[in-house]
């Protein structure tokens, strides 16, 4: 037997020990490369050679060099991942939201306040012009927080549809990417055996456009993975990458959505069906959150100079403007139409929806609304409050009409100029935008209308106790301008269902039954506050306010004072309603973080699970490297004693 089996045997084992050292070294290097898989040599006995003494061995062979990796536990990593970015970004988002509704002296509340309680002074010296000076001031402040709110609220909407197009480009790329290691992956496959190295890149790829948006993937025969996102839409199948684009969305060409590119078209996504991922969260903020808060600053602005205005024009000016001039210009609802409703040659919609405020205090919602044709009542259309950016499920947020006109929570609809057509859709902004461009239009102190058109008495020969409050315009213009009102008292033995006086109206010829304690409502557009009782045939009188008086009168000023207390904001006050408007977004923010931090914790541990198995343990790296160091030391001495072998058979041939 010649000593070369045995230098066979040893050059294996070193060949062996060197790949073993090499892939260890290899571990160590990448130990803090993110996404790195350890890998590790799978070592098989070469087969025996048989003798008539039996079968020697012939050492050892490397078989391949194999990566530790699970797919379940990287799966779980990458979903995780994606959920941690879309709360973690809207978590951000809701911060910058937060700003808006500031506390104290800064915010909207303070600023709506110190306008209506200047009303207070103003009903105290109504001539004053220092006095006029000053709510004007306040008016204007009122005004111009409302405007930057706006303007604050539009800057976090650029933003957010700056942020969706960069996810987008990111996305893009990294789809791209994804497919050219495909194609590498692929073009190995037919050496038989694993591309590591490029296996580890591609999933750290994966791993990063979860960030961006939550997949899906399939592994094919070829080594190619598929990538998949939003419930099943291609974004990467072999070599080939799909294109996202972003583009205005249908419903507000104001916001953003994404779509797949098709060609010359782009077919949208729901954004409901993005699961995870920094675009889910920021498109999950825009379409929720931010359209809420602006909802909130808008219903507050809109409420608030609704009413002002209102009772200003029921009121009477210094300078004797006929009608009196509104205090502050807003915003008027709007009706959007849908990007794919029935259009015209030029591209305009063939229909067009009116929106306007009824004046009913309290009425209006901090919401949008969803206009379609009602498919449970062929021929009519359905108006839906939205709540959250879903359509609502109460029945009371839902009014089905034939049109053209419907009157529905404080909003006015009327397409009679151009009736909607058939698979129309419209969204309905009713108060998103009238906080924004809010202004006040007056500039003279004297165009503050502080008296009544209207003054009360009661004749010195009333022989009951009946007393002559406050009086407050419920119409503008009058019904009878320029004329008095008499009101008789008739008692009624017995009461009339509980009624104990029938009150008439010398300008409506008409009768109404009144109870003492309740307000009296007259015939030329106001509301009379009395006490005390009338007797038999007592009378009031209601008389147009002399023009000496205006400077004296005050009527209209304690009637704008009374706003502070009425219920605007859904039945509550300006104070509680702003109140509920920072509960409501701070409640928002303080779930925010705590979803945050949860979904971040929970990534983490997953990708620990993750690491635990695939990545490199240091310590256990060393012990291996001394291991094979050891085993290819004594590979290497097998061979010296093959060579002492050999020499020593060479000299006992030359012999």
């Amino acid at each position: 037997m010649s000593a070369s089996p045995l230098m066979s045997v040893g050059i294996k084992a070193m060949a062996a020990n060197y790949a073993a050292l090499q892939t260890i070294g290899h571990n160590i290097s990448n130990a803090n490369v993110a996404g790195y898989s350890r890998q590790q040599v799978e070592l098989v006995t070469a087969q025996g050679q048989f003798s008539g003494a039996g079968f020697f061995g012939k050492g050892v062979d490397v078989a391949t060099v194999t990566r530790s990796h699970n797919a379940f536990l990287t799966g779980e990593a990458t979903r995780a991942s994606s959920l941690a970015s879309l709360d973690g970004v809207r978590l951000q988002k809701l911060q910058q939201l937060e700003t808006v509704f500031k506390t104290g002296e800064a915010g909207l509340g303070y600023a709506v306040s110190s306008f209506i309680n200047s009303m207070a002074d103003l009903a105290n010296q109504p001539a004053d012009s220092a006095t006029r000076q000053v709510v004007l001031t306040r008016a204007a402040d009122m005004s111009t927080r409302f405007a930057e709110a706006g303007l604050a609220l539009d800057d976090i909407q650029s933003g957010v549809s700056s942020d969706v197009r960069t996810s987008v480009a990111t996305i893009n790329n990294l789809a791209q990417s994804i497919a050219t290691a495909n194609q590498k992956i692929a073009a190995l496959k037919g050496l038989g055996q694993p591309a590591n190295d490029l296996l580890d890149e591609r999933d750290r790829l994966i791993a990063r456009l979860s960030q961006e948006v939550q997949v899906s993937r399939i592994e094919s025969a070829d080594g190619t993975v598929g990538v998949f996102i939003a419930g099943g839409q291609r974004l990467v199948l072999g070599a080939e990458a799909a294109q996202l684009a972003v583009r205005p969305d249908p419903d507000d060409a104001r916001r953003v959505a994404i779509g797949v590119v098709a060609g010359p078209l782009v077919n949208l996504i729901d954004p409901n069906r993005l699961g995870g991922g920094t675009v889910a969260g920021l498109l999950r903020f825009q379409n929720t959150d931010l359209v809420d808060g602006r909802n909130l600053v808008g219903r507050m602005a809109a409420e608030v100079g609704l009413a002002v205005n209102q009772q200003q024009q029921r009121g009477l000016n210094l300078i004797g403007s006929d009608p009196t001039p509104a205090l502050f210009r807003l915003n008027q609802p709007q009706a959007l139409p849908n990007a794919n409703n029935a259009r015209d040659a030029g591209g305009a919609p063939l229909a067009v929806v009116q929106l306007s405020y009824t004046g009913e205090a309290g009425a209006l919602r901090a919401s949008e609304y969803d206009l379609r044709e009602d498919e449970a009542n062929p021929g009519n259309w359905l108006m839906t409050r939205m709540v959250s950016g879903q359509l609502s499920i109460d029945p009371a947020d839902s009014i089905s009409f034939a049109g053209p006109t419907v009157s529905f929570q404080g909003i006015n609809l009327d397409w009679s100029a151009a009736p909607p057509q058939a698979g129309d859709t419209f969204r309905l902004q009713t108060v998103g935008r009238a906080a924004n461009d809010m202004a006040t239009l007056l500039r003279d102190p004297r165009d503050l209308a502080a008296a009544s058109p209207l003054v009360a008495a009661a004749p010195a020969s009333n022989t009951g106790t009946m007393q002559v409050g406050p009086l407050t315009m419920t119409t503008s213009p009058l019904p009878f301008p320029g004329n008095s009102e008499s009101l008789g008292f008739t008692r009624l033995v017995p009461a009339v269902n509980g009624y104990e006086f029938s009150v008439s109206s010398s300008l409506t010829g008409g009768s109404t039954l009144w109870n003492p304690g309740e307000p009296l409502i007259g015939g030329n557009g106001y509301e009379l506050e009395v006490s005390g009782v009338p007797a038999d045939g007592d009378t009031l009188l209601i008389d147009p306010t002399p023009a000496g008086a205006l400077s004296s009168n005050n009527g209209n000023a304690r009637a704008m004072l009374s706003l502070r207390d009425l219920g605007l904001i859904e039945g509550v006050s300006v104070t509680d309603g702003y109140a509920m408007a920072l509960a409501e977004v701070g409640s928002r923010v303080q779930s925010g973080e705590s979803t945050a931090s949860i979904s971040t914790a929970v990534a983490q541990q997953a990708e620990m699970q993750r690491t635990s198995q695939a990545g490199v343990n240091l310590d256990e790296e060393a012990a291996r490297l001394i291991q094979y160091q050891q085993s290819y030391q004594a590979a290497a001495k097998m061979l010296q004693v093959a060579q002492s072998l050999f020499d020593t058979l060479l000299q006992a041939a030359g012999n």
